[in-house]
């Protein structure tokens, strides 16, 4: 029993040396440094090697493209141009020129309007001579007649007794027509078929009233000659004097001394 006691301390013994020298055997190899982390050593030098290598940041998605946004309408332009003339036939160009005939003897300027718009001819003449323009100007229709004009009516034109729109309206006494007209440009001196002047009727066909003095002074202002003669070889003058109507011979008298 002291025998077996002796050899368990002895392999005690035994392995508690064992155990020492592992331990000495580990302290000799030493544990390892950690490394430097200095600029230009090893550690740091590693360090960048594996931020080298490390895979590159995955780029954020850019975002969807957005649907261009259109554009405003823009504003709506004019109203589509009417029918040129060109575009009718002869037979729709007649028609219309009837009817806007018809629209001004009946003193329709809205009427005249649209028509006029639409291509209709403000000279073209029905069976009695009369245009749109010739028409309104004798009768003094002064809407129409501002229409026609700006439509390119031919202020030389002449109606069935070879008169132009000046010499009825001046008959008429239409004073504001004849301002128009003369404004226009209509000739204060044309002698239709009669023989007479729009100064000559002014006086032989109407009263010698105001408004028949307003149109002989718009006429002498604006160069009409009194000395032209009617058929029957008498002046302006001598058919005033004649029919008794003196301020219209005063008128002229004094329109005579005025001029140069």
């Amino acid at each position: 029993m002291s025998f077996s006691r002796n050899i368990r301390t002895f392999i005690l013994c035994c392995g508690a040396v064992l155990t020492l020298l592992i331990a000495v055997s580990a302290c000799s190899q030493g544990t390892p440094e950690p490394r430097s982390s200095q600029p230009g050593s090893a550690g740091t030098q590693e360090v960048e090697e594996n931020a080298s290598a490390a895979p590159e940041p995955t780029p954020e998605a850019s975002p969807a493209p957005t649907e261009p946004v259109p554009p405003a309408p823009a504003p709506a332009g004019p109203p589509p141009a009417s029918p040129s003339v060109a575009a009718l036939s002869p037979e729709q160009q007649a028609a219309l020129d009837a009817e806007l005939i018809l629209a001004a003897k009946a003193n329709d300027a809205a009427r005249s309007a649209e028509l006029i718009s639409a291509g209709a001819d403000v000279n073209a003449k029905d069976s009695l001579q009369d245009s749109a323009f010739l028409y309104a100007g004798a009768e003094g229709f002064n809407e129409v007649l501002q229409l026609t004009l700006a439509a390119g009516a031919d202020v030389t034109s002449t109606n069935r007794y070879g008169g132009t729109a000046l010499i009825p309206a001046s008959e008429h006494g239409h004073t504001e027509t004849v301002r128009i007209l003369i404004a226009a440009g209509v000739p204060v001196n044309h002698v239709n078929n009669l023989g007479w002047t729009a100064m000559q009727e002014a006086i032989l066909l109407n009263d010698g009233g105001a408004r028949q003095q307003d149109v002989l002074g718009q006429l002498l202002a604006a160069g009409a000659d009194p000395n032209i003669r009617d058929p029957q070889g008498r002046t302006a003058l001598e058919n005033a004097e004649r029919l008794g109507f003196t301020r219209m011979a005063e008128i002229i008298r004094e329109g005579t001394r005025q001029a140069p």
